[in-house]
């Protein structure tokens, strides 16, 4: 080889094995090398024991991929580029034409805008239930159903529901004759306990799936997802799936959530601490009619919380007493310094967004007159966050 150029790209040299360090190492690839046709046709993809190309893994996001199993108590783990995206590949997944999804009135609202846009065009129906009444969810599971969604706490309003008696009333139908012939699976959208507050298969569901953008990476830079089961089966469906639709991950992603893996259980307590103490005060700020908390006595599920749960996330939502205006709360938001306007959660940044919530409910009426604020408690003292929400309390 003389021509320097072919040197460059088929240089000799490799680096020593056996090296070893803290952080895992970044794989980035499209193409994959083989060593022989004979490699080439015999590696296989499908249960990960080799490399074939990018877009089916990389040693960094089989490593990825392996911490957040075991974060959520589960044995096999598909990454994905977002956390929508990972609610997008269950559906695409377990639904097809003529099928049906239950989701709960309550849940993220991307989950019900696809179900109600994309599935509704390709022929799958839903429904949306009440996740605080499992009778609910049992009237109207059928033989259509093939995935139901559970959430807990509910977004935006932290109802935290009764996941156990909810994945009961599925499997009562999947026993019935009135079922699916393949039954309904549950996927359980686990960003809030992120693993940590609550095992979603000891609960009782079938799939988990998280937004890693929020607590396992925690920097508010990254956009992945995940989706986790302890069936085989099931992984298979979501594995193909996701090799179909070209879903991947980029190595640099995968680096910074598994950097923020290290850090998740500290975050996570020193967050939950943070949010309860200012969700107490706010309870006593006149402006304010109640606090949505899942930690709070009253606060609706609570004491299912105290049963399942050993620690709550950095969410809370305000509502404010009825003669307070949409103006005077945007007022409010607008007032705030150390809390920004923004949506997602779990950064080191305090964020807050006000919801028009009797928009975003179609099972029941929403129950409060006034408007509502949700907050992000990020990882500033507790101390000038309270100082802060109280000072922008007195401009309105």
């Amino acid at each position: 080889m003389s021509n320097l150029s072919t040197q460059l790209i088929h240089h000799p040299y490799r680096p020593p094995a056996d090296f070893d360090a803290v952080a895992p190492a970044v794989h980035k690839a499209s193409t994959i090398v083989f060593p022989s046709v004979a490699a080439l046709r015999s590696r296989d993809w499908k249960h990960k024991t080799g490399y074939t190309y990018g877009l089916h893994g990389t040693p960094t996001t089989f490593t990825l991929e392996e911490r957040i199993a075991t974060l959520e108590g589960g044995r096999f783990c598909t990454l994905v580029p977002s956390g929508l995206a990972s609610i997008v590949l269950v559906d695409m997944a377990f639904l097809a034409s003529g099928d049906e999804v239950l989701i709960p009135d309550n849940a993220y609202g991307p989950n019900k805008a696809f179900a109600e846009a994309e599935l509704a065009a390709w022929g799958i129906s839903h429904q949306f239930y009440d996740a605080m009444n499992p009778a609910d969810l049992a009237a109207k599971l059928s033989a259509k159903t093939r995935l139901v969604w559970l959430e807990a706490p509910g977004s935006i309003t932290l109802e935290f529901a009764d996941i156990p008696a909810l994945v009961a009333a599925v499997k009562a139908h999947n026993a019935s004759a009135q079922a699916h012939p393949q039954g309904a699976v549950t996927a359980l959208d686990n960003t809030w306990g992120a693993g940590l507050a609550f095992n979603a298969f000891t609960l009782g569901a079938d799939i988990s799936v998280q937004a890693l953008t929020k607590y396992p990476s925690g920097g508010a830079d990254v956009l992945m997802g995940s989706v986790v089961t302890n069936s085989e089966a099931l992984h298979h469906r979501i594995h193909f799936c996701h090799m179909r639709v070209g879903y991947g991950v980029s190595g640099n992603d995968a680096e910074l959530v598994l950097r923020g893996l290290n850090s998740i259980a500290l975050r996570y307590a020193a967050q939950d601490a943070a949010t309860r103490q200012l969700a107490v005060w706010l309870q006593t700020q006149p402006q304010i009619a109640a606090v949505l908390h899942p930690a709070l006595p009253g606060s609706p599920g609570h004491e299912v919380w105290k049963r399942d749960c050993s620690a709550a996330a950095c969410l809370f939502s305000a509502v404010f007493k009825p003669e307070f205006t949409p103006a005077q709360i945007d007022q409010f938001c607008d007032s705030l310094q150390l809390f920004k306007i923004g949506y997602s959660w779990a950064g080191p940044l305090s964020l807050c967004v006000p919801y028009d919530m009797p928009t975003l409910r179609t099972v029941k009426p929403w129950p409060h007159a006034g408007g509502l604020v949700r907050f992000s408690v990020g990882l500033e003292a507790v101390a000038d966050l309270q100082a802060d929400i109280a000072q922008a309390l007195k401009r309105m």
